[in-house]
């Protein structure tokens, strides 16, 4: 009798055991189901293409012509810096060096934020009320030098950024300032200058002065004659 109950209590506990260890091998392999199925499923699912901000529409003055009161115009998308920035850098870097900091007018700039971050690196950016023409963007790159560009109303038709374009890079165009150059173009088509100066004597600015009747805009020439095209 002893011997009998002896190999029942044993057998019980290697019956548990199995039991067990079968639970956990079943368990393990459910596991293994569920990160297989999670894996297949991951792999299939499509994933989204990366989507390119538009390149800057620039046109700069090329290397050994005259700087004049500008170094080129820039015909930005919208007035929002922070979207706006990181594409006119990664145009400017490489031809001017790193750009480190940016000056505007704020009349035509809604949100001027302090700093936006670029490819690599942040630009500080601030603004200035009677010193920066309205229409312009001051750059400056550290240990390089400073330039200044026309900035083109996002609304203005193509036809007219085309000439104010050719104009700003243009090393024989006009003498002008930024607002004055405006003026100009708006003056040719009949257009009155809503937001520009309404007095002659505001369009001299601080860099020199412009003629109190503003001068023609020229017609553009081909592109690349006399300044570099970006963009457009």
């Amino acid at each position: 009798m002893g011997s009998t109950e002896g190999i029942s209590h044993t057998g019980c506990h290697a019956g548990s055991f199995l039991a067990k260890d079968e639970t956990r091998a079943a368990a393990e392999a459910a596991r293994r189901r569920v990160r297989i199925m999670s894996a297949t499923l991951l792999s299939t699912l499509p994933q989204p293409e990366p989507v390119a901000a538009p390149a800057a529409r620039l046109a700069l003055k090329i290397d050994g012509t005259s700087r004049g009161l500008l170094d080129g115009a820039w015909w930005p998308r919208s007035r929002d810096l922070l979207r706006e920035l990181p594409a006119l850098t990664d145009v400017l870097d490489p031809l001017w060096g790193r750009i480190t900091r940016i000056a505007v007018n704020p009349e035509h700039w809604p949100v001027i934020p302090r700093k936006v971050p670029v490819d690599g690196h942040i630009v500080k950016v601030g603004w200035f009320t009677p010193e920066i023409d309205p229409h312009k963007l001051l750059l400056l790159s550290y240990g390089t030098g400073r330039w200044d560009l026309l900035v083109i109303p996002p609304e203005t038709a193509a036809a007219s950024a085309a000439r104010l374009m050719a104009a700003a890079s243009d090393y024989d165009g006009p003498p002008l300032t930024a607002s004055a150059l405006i003026a100009a173009d708006e003056a040719r088509q009949g257009v009155s200058a809503t937001d520009g100066p309404t007095d002659p004597d505001e369009a001299w600015e601080y860099e020199g002065g412009a003629p109190a009747v503003p001068a023609a805009v020229p017609e553009p020439g081909p592109p690349g004659a006399s300044g570099l095209i970006i963009g457009m």
